[in-house]
C-alpha cells in the first residue's frame, strides 16, 4: 500500500519530467547540423525538424503501454502467486495514487472497447496540428516565453466547455481569462522586445520609473519592430497562442469521450500516442513526396531524408530525442497520478512552479536574457490562472456575491505536454 506520502514523489517528478522536456527541446533546437564551422552564426543551420519532434512524443506517449503492460503481469504474477483475486478497481483507487492513470469510472458509462477506440484519434488530430504548430513556435522563442505562451490554453478552455459541454462561467471567470490574454500578450512583447545592456541610474520617484519605462519601452519597439528577429518572435509566440485552440479542441474532445465511455486514462494516452504516430509518419510521407523531396523544400520541415540524417548523425540529436520519449511518458505517468490524487487547484500551483523553474534554468543555462516586462507578463499570467480556479479571491468579491463553479472538465483533462 502507497499512502499520501507518495503524493510528493509524484509532484517532484511529475515537475521533473516536465521541465526536462521542454528544456531537451529546446536544447534540440539549438543544435547546430550544417555550416557548423561557418565564422558568422547566421550562416550556420540549427536542428529544425518540428514534424519529427511531434512523432518524438507520440513514441513517448506510446510508452504508457509498458506500464499498463508491466501493471498487468504484476497483478497476474501475484494473483497467481499468493491465491487471491486482484484488487477491485475502486479499493485500488482509495489505496495507491500512482495506480490511478489505470482505474477507469465505470458508473453508467459503456466500456470503450472494439471500433469505438478509433474515436480517440480525432484527440490525436489535434494534438497532432497543436504539437507541431508549438514546436515551430519554440524555434524562434525562448523556452520560457513558449511555456508562458501556453497559458492562453485556460482561454480556449473555457470558452469551448461554455459552448460545446455547456458549461457555466461566472463573471470573475471572465474577468480571469482578459487577465490572462493580458499577460500572453504583455510575455509576447517582452520577447519581441530586445533587452538594453545599457546600465541606467536610478530615478528618484514612481513617478520617474514609470516615465522611464515607458520611454524605454517606445523606443525599443520602435527600433526593434521591423526587424526579422522581432519579427520571428511575434510569429512564434502566435503560432504558440493558436496552438492552444488545437489542444483545448483535444481537451474538450478527450472529457466528452471519457463521459460517455470507460477507459483507463493511461490506456487514452497510449491509444492516442498510437493513432498520433501513425497520422503524423503518413503525413511526413506524403508531404515529403510533394514538398520535402523538391529542390525547393530541401532541408526543410518537411524533407524526411535529412531529418533522418540529422537525428542519426548527431549524437546530441540522438541522445536527446530519446530523453525526450522519456521524459514525455514519465510526464503523463506522474501527471496523471497527481491530477487524480490532489485538487485542480493544486495543480494549476505546480504547472506554475514548472514554468517558473523552466525561465530560471533557461537564464542559467545564458538561453536568454532577464526581461522586467516578462514578470509583469507572468505575474497576470499566475493570477488570471489562480482567480480562474479559485485560488485566489477576486478583488470584489466583498461587492459580489459569488457561488462556486463547478469544474470546466469534471473528468479532469488527460495530462500532455
Amino acid at each position: 500500500m502507497a499512502p499520501k506520502i507518495m503524493i510528493p514523489v509524484l509532484v517532484t517528478m511529475m515537475l521533473l519530467t516536465g521541465v526536462c522536456n521542454t528544456l531537451l527541446t529546446k536544447y534540440q533546437d539549438l543544435q547546430c547540423v550544417r555550416n557548423c564551422d561557418a565564422t558568422d552564426p547566421k550562416q550556420r543551420h540549427t536542428f529544425e525538424q518540428p514534424v519529427v519532434q511531434t512523432a518524438q512524443m507520440f513514441i513517448g506517449e506510446m510508452g504508457c503501454w509498458l506500464v499498463v503492460a508491466g501493471f498487468a503481469i504484476v497483478n497476474r504474477f501475484t494473483s497467481r502467486s499468493r491465491g487471491y483475486s486482484p484488487i477491485a478497481s475502486d479499493g485500488l483507487q482509495e489505496q495507491n495514487p500512482i495506480l490511478k492513470p489505470l482505474v477507469a469510472k465505470e458508473e453508467e458509462r459503456v466500456p470503450m472497447r472494439g471500433s469505438r477506440v478509433l474515436l480517440l484519434a480525432l484527440p490525436s488530430c489535434c494534438d497532432i496540428t497543436g504539437t507541431t504548430l508549438m514546436n515551430v513556435g519554440l524555434l524562434y522563442v525562448a523556452a520560457s516565453i513558449y511555456q508562458m505562451t501556453r497559458g492562453a490554453l485556460v482561454l480556449f478552455v473555457g470558452v469551448f466547455s461554455v459552448i460545446f459541454l455547456r458549461r457555466r462561467l461566472f463573471g470573475y471567470q471572465w474577468s480571469a481569462l482578459v487577465i490572462v490574454v493580458l499577460g500572453v500578450g504583455i510575455v509576447g512583447l517582452a520577447g519581441a522586445i530586445a533587452p538594453n545592456p545599457q546600465a541606467k541610474p536610478e530615478p528618484r520617484s514612481m513617478v520617474e520609473t514609470a516615465i522611464l519605462l515607458a520611454r524605454a519601452a517606445t523606443d525599443q519597439v520602435k527600433a526593434t519592430a521591423q526587424t526579422p528577429e522581432a519579427l520571428q518572435t511575434i510569429i512564434g509566440v502566435l503560432m504558440i497562442a493558436g496552438a492552444q485552440i488545437f489542444t483545448a479542441t483535444q481537451f474538450v474532445l478527450e472529457e466528452w469521450l471519457l463521459e460517455k465511455y470507460a477507459i483507463e486514462p493511461l490506456k487514452v494516452v497510449g491509444w492516442e500516442g498510437v493513432f498520433g504516430f501513425i497520422i503524423t509518419m503518413l503525413g511526413f510521407a506524403v508531404l515529403h513526396w510533394t514538398i520535402g523531396s523538391t529542390e525547393q523544400g530541401r532541408y526543410g520541415y518537411f524533407d524526411a531524408v535529412e531529418a533522418w540524417r540529422q537525428v542519426t548523425h548527431y549524437r546530441a540529436i540522438a541522445v536527446s530525442s530519446v530523453l525526450i520519449m522519456i521524459s514525455i511518458g514519465g510526464f503523463n505517468f506522474f501527471g496523471l497520478s497527481v491530477t487524480r490524487s490532489i485538487s485542480a487547484t493544486s495543480r494549476s500551483t505546480i504547472d506554475t512552479c514548472r514554468t517558473l523553474f523552466i525561465w530560471i534554468v533557461s537564464l542559467a543555462l545564458h538561453w536568454e536574457t532577464f526581461k522586467w516586462l516578462q514578470i509583469v507578463g507572468f505575474v497576470l499570467l499566475v493570477y488570471g490562472t489562480f482567480l480562474f480556479n479559485d485560488i485566489v479571491g477576486h478583488p470584489f468579491r466583498t461587492c459580489v456575491r459569488r457561488q462556486r463553479a463547478a469544474p470546466l472538465l469534471a473528468e479532469n483533462p488527460i495530462e500532455h505536454m
